[in-house]
């Protein structure tokens, strides 16, 4: 999940006990009613618990911003100060290592909230397709995902068919931190370099190479995180397949 919304989903009311009259039991002996509002719980369950994961990532990323923007500022100042010598290079040695490791908690709890996020999708979409069990003549009502493969989920969470993988990647708070963290370890690579006597092209040089590798190495990360739940997930209320056309005699 991608999080360049403002705000988190809001929260429903929880719904209250008794509102439901009884009705025919169905399988097991529990009614229709009851059914709903076991339903209803959950949803509402998922829908607090998505919004709260929501929440926490965006204070992760104001935090992790916060804390840039403030290092980039005594950066400046202690510039200034010594005239971009020694002591800017060893205060940007010891400042700016603190920065990545804030960033790097933050990408990693975005992926974790992210996967959290989409479990809560599921959940809320294999709701939706027990609400359908029990009025099907509902379908036409709902607008979001009612199968919990990877169509249905993707519809739920506002990601069209249309637009290509690359342009909700690109759009994501997390390839956004991560492009930060890359440029972060770079730009210790390079102060790093010059610290120890080389000249600015060789600091150019290995601060590139060390924004490359740690970019990649995050994407891959994410990748294989990504493939590999993907692999271990099984949808239990799929889409039907699309019936092939009949042969004409």
């Amino acid at each position: 999940m991608s999080f360049e919304r403002s705000i988190g989903p809001s929260a429903e009311p929880a719904p209250t006990p008794g509102l439901v009259g009884t009705d025919v039991a169905g399988a097991g002996g529990v009614s229709a009613a009851m059914r709903l509002q076991i339903l209803s719980t959950e949803h509402w369950s998922l829908l607090a618990s998505r919004s709260l994961a929501w929440n926490e990532s965006f204070s992760r990323a104001g935090m992790f911003l916060s804390t840039l923007s403030g290092a980039i500022v005594a950066l400046a100042l202690v510039a200034q100060a010594s005239d971009f010598g020694e002591g800017f290079r060893l205060f940007g040695l010891v400042i700016l290592p603190v920065v990545l490791l804030v960033g790097i908690g933050t990408v990693l709890r975005m992926g974790i909230s992210n996967n959290h996020d989409a479990l809560c999708v599921v959940g809320m979409n294999r709701i939706r397709a027990g609400y359908l069990e029990l009025a099907p003549d509902l379908d036409r009502f709902f607008v979001m995902g009612t199968t919990d493969d990877e169509r249905g989920v993707n519809l739920t969470m506002a990601m069209q068919a249309r637009t290509s993988m690359l342009v909700h990647m690109l759009a994501s708070t997390p390839l956004l931190v991560t492009v930060l963290n890359a440029i972060l370890f770079g730009a210790i690579v390079a102060l790093l370099v010059l610290q120890l006597g080389a000249g600015t092209t060789p600091a150019l040089l290995l601060g590139t190479v060390g924004f490359v590798a740690t970019l990649g190495a995050f994407m891959w990360y994410a990748g294989r995180d990504i493939a590999r739940a993907m692999a271990e997930y099984h949808p239990k209320f799929p889409a039907p397949e699309p019936a092939e056309p009949a042969d004409d005699a």
